[in-house]
């Protein structure tokens, strides 16, 4: 594993993929680019997961993904057990080689167009949740 800065964003490399990491006020969102197969899977699915934050929605983007192992599906239910255990709320960004493996499979995972869709997903949970605090204020 080695890790290359762009822009003052580091990025670790992992056997042919490049993971890199922004904190953004909405969501973590943690983009994967190359290739995603069994020599790097399990690297990519630790990194992942060290990264999910309670209370912090989580964004993984695929979209530069440009193979996907059968196996390598295995990282998207990891993220999503970390996120359960974590309670928070996740969303994928997927790109066509991605999207050509997941429909093979018959679970659904939250899949979104874009990173900026999903962070505006995430601000309106944020909106509606805030519209309900004045009810809980009135009624306590």
């Amino acid at each position: 594993m080695t890790i290359a800065f762009r822009y003052g964003n580091p990025a670790v490399q992992c056997d042919g993929a490049e993971l890199r990491a922004q904190c953004r006020h909405l969501a973590l969102v943690v983009t994967v680019s190359g290739v995603i197969d069994d020599d790097n899977v399990d690297r990519l699915t630790e990194q992942v997961r060290r990264l999910v934050l309670a209370e912090k929605p989580f964004v993984l983007d695929l979209a530069d993904v440009t193979f996907l192992s059968a196996r390598g599906v295995s990282l998207l239910y990891a993220l999503d057990d970390e996120c359960d255990m974590a309670g928070v709320e996740w969303a994928l960004v997927a790109g066509t080689p991605v999207l050509d493996v997941l429909h093979m499979l018959d679970d659904a995972f939250p899949i979104t167009v874009s990173v900026p869709e999903a962070l505006h997903h995430f601000a309106e949970g944020t909106l509606a949740r805030r519209r309900l605090l004045p009810l809980l204020h009135k009624t306590a």
